[in-house]
């Protein structure tokens, strides 16, 4: 399985990410945000968490206009496999790949600690390795995490199993407790928890690790 991990001025998790995918079996490929064009042969395309761009204008904002991301579009549009954690979710919600927004949490606060997540859809390529309605540790550590979405967008994800995650005690003020939202063909997965910080046996919890061994799992088989 090869996979890509896009790198913005500001990211600060696309190592862990990395290290995440190339322990679960990946070979895994950095790739700069000016960089007009994927690498051959991709699988998978990883977008990271951190503050690209100081989280300026509005968090994502200008990654999502950045060469590599038409991209990442094209591969999205095109059927391929694309994860976006914390400021990686917010940059595939401005290019328009997964629907809604992050706004600042409800607290007005940046936040920083374990939840507890539950599995609401664990049919797809990244949650396979858990159960419907397991439970499972994940930090998070954002400032504008609180998802949202009309009623009506909001229907329908839950309608058609595009709600992944959902929080068990809601942090951010996020809608319905959304953590994490599909894209129609369930390729393309937004999340602001990371489960690359709960993958090495050093970390808090290893709950993670299920969910990048499922990917690799089903590319490799695929």
């Amino acid at each position: 399985m090869k996979a890509a991990v896009i790198v913005f001025p500001g990211s600060n998790c696309d190592r862990d990410l990395a290290v995440a995918l190339r322990e679960s079996g990946a070979d895994v490929e950095m790739v700069w945000h000016k960089d007009t064009t994927l690498p051959s042969g991709l699988d998978f395309v990883g977008v990271p968490g951190g503050f690209s761009f100081g989280d300026y204008l509005r968090c994502g904002a200008i990654a999502a206009q950045s060469p590599i991301c038409r991209s990442v579009v094209d591969f999205a549009n095109k059927g391929g496999h694309v994860f976006g954690v914390c400021n990686g979710f917010q940059i595939l919600a401005e290019t328009g790949l997964l629907p809604g927004a992050l706004l600042r949490n409800a607290g007005l606060k940046y936040i920083c600690k374990t939840v507890p997540l539950v599995v609401e859809n664990a049919d797809t390529l990244f949650t396979r390795g858990y159960e419907a309605g397991q439970v499972i540790d994940i930090p998070i550590a954002h400032h504008d995490g609180n998802y949202t979405a009309d009623a009506q967008t909001i229907e329908r994800l839950q309608g058609e199993g595009r709600v992944a995650f959902t929080y068990g005690n809601n942090p951010n003020g996020s809608t319905a407790d959304i953590a994490g939202v599909l894209s129609e063909n369930k390729r393309v997965l937004g999340m602001m928890p990371h489960p690359e910080r709960a993958f090495d046996t050093s970390h808090v919890g290893t709950d993670g690790q299920a969910f990048f061994r499922s990917i690799v799992s089903e590319l490799v088989s695929a």
